[in-house]
């Protein structure tokens, strides 16, 4: 069951404690399925994706998606200065995949990350997996797999970050700051 996180009433936000929620998820999911892949979207999606790759014995079967030439609001945000490839080296026609993203929002960036998967193929199926779902849709976009669902008040953020020896960090942060 989801974590549920309002900063309202601020909570331990482990995201330790998420993933691994995340990752039981995950692991049932996608039990029995021959043609999994896993797919994250940098950056904070790319870190979760490493693991669960990791963890799920599918290193061999992970791919990373750069979605900043695919958003639809490219023109209103702009280049990010650390634009990261894209690498998928792996057949994904008629695989599986999960695709990860850190925060699940608008599912603008979602909606991004499906174009660039169909640049390299067609799937048999797509499954989101979000480390925290905060609401506010402007698409129709559903995760499949969440650690938590978050209520944050406006100008609010959730934001995922990942030290040295790559432990993961999550915080409530101001739009402004």
């Amino acid at each position: 069951m989801p974590t549920h996180i309002n900063d309202a009433e601020p909570a331990d936000l482990d995201a330790d404690a998420l993933y691994r929620d995340l990752l039981a998820q995950v692991r049932a999911g996608i039990a029995g399925v021959a043609d999994a892949a896993i797919v994250g979207i940098h950056s904070g999606g790319a870190w979760l994706a490493e693991r669960l790759a990791a963890d799920l014995g599918l290193q061999s079967r992970l791919g990373f998606i750069d979605v900043s030439f695919y958003r639809d609001d490219y023109a209103r945000k702009g280049l990010h200065p650390d634009v990261k490839p894209t690498r998928i080296e792996f057949n994904v026609d008629g695989a599986t995949i999960v695709l990860v993203d850190d925060v699940l929002y608008t599912g603008r960036t979602v909606r991004a990350a499906i174009n660039v998967l169909f640049d390299y193929g067609r799937p048999a199926r797509i499954k989101l997996a979000a480390l925290a779902d905060r609401g506010g849709r402007e698409l129709p976009v559903a995760a499949d797999f969440v650690g938590a669902h978050a209520q944050l008040a406006p100008g609010r953020s959730l934001a995922l970050a990942r030290d040295a020896s790559g432990r993961l960090s999550l915080t409530i942060e101001d739009d402004n700051a």
